[in-house]
């Protein structure tokens, strides 16, 4: 009877862990709808465009506002109620949005479409191992950390240097780190969740946090692979 109630206890977590999963999916595919949306509606309107890309300080100001959210998100999620957490992270992805216009101002929109379902179908491949795998992927986790690091420091440096080929080693790491920080990132997610919590403000403060960092993840590996395959407009 021990091992029948223990193996009912597991399913049963293992079940809530699943939905848990699934509602973090949700909200990072919100989240990702916002950014496509506001995107296309800014890069579809000259009024728009003008006003964010016609004064220098405007895209300066957008991106440092996306980074003041994303930390305190990330760092004060848990002292926030539910619905500010879920304001702003809408707000986050928005601003995102706002900025992202660009690409359909200088991709075409078919390199744009094949890019996203080369980093749908990559992202859930990374996610489903991430999730499925017994592996602890914790020291790959930190090890792509430092990566990211480098490659952000190597961005800055770039921006003077105006190195393509270190641009090309910037894109294929980024396009790496971001593979395999999604499937760590997905154990680390799947493994915060607390179990009992399912249905309460401090679930869906979770599953914000976990969706915000997939997002993040999602985000940078299509802007690495749209370096890759994007297509400037005619």
């Amino acid at each position: 009877m021990e091992n029948v109630s223990r193996a009912i206890s597991l399913d049963a977590t293992a079940a809530e862990q699943q939905r848990f999963m699934v509602r973090v999916y949700n909200w990072m595919t919100g989240g990702l709808a916002v950014t496509g949306v506001m995107g296309y509606m800014v890069a579809s309107s000259p009024t728009l465009t003008q006003i964010i890309f016609g004064n220098p300080v405007v895209p300066i100001v957008l991106i440092i506002a996306q980074l003041g959210l994303v930390f305190y998100l990330s760092g004060w999620v848990h002292k926030m109620s539910a619905s500010q957490a879920t304001g702003i992270f809408i707000l986050y992805a928005g601003l995102t949005g706002l900025t992202f216009s660009s690409i359909f101002i200088v991709y075409s929109g078919a390199s744009i479409t094949a890019t996203f379902a080369v980093t749908a179908g990559t992202f859930a491949a990374m996610s489903l191992y991430g999730y499925t795998t017994k592996k602890d992927l914790t020291s790959i986790g930190s090890f792509l950390f430092m990566g990211l690091i480098g490659i952000i420091i190597a961005s800055v440096v770039n921006i003077w240097l105006k190195s393509p080929v270190m641009h090309s080693i910037i894109t294929y790491a980024g396009v790496l780190i971001f593979v395999g920080l999604t499937a760590y990132d997905t154990q680390k997610i799947k493994e915060m969740n607390i179990i009992g919590n399912e249905g309460t403000d401090e679930d869906t403060k979770e599953a914000i946090s976990g969706a915000l960092t997939l997002y993040l993840d999602f985000i940078n590996l299509f802007l690495m692979l749209l370096r890759l395959m994007g297509n400037p407009r005619d």
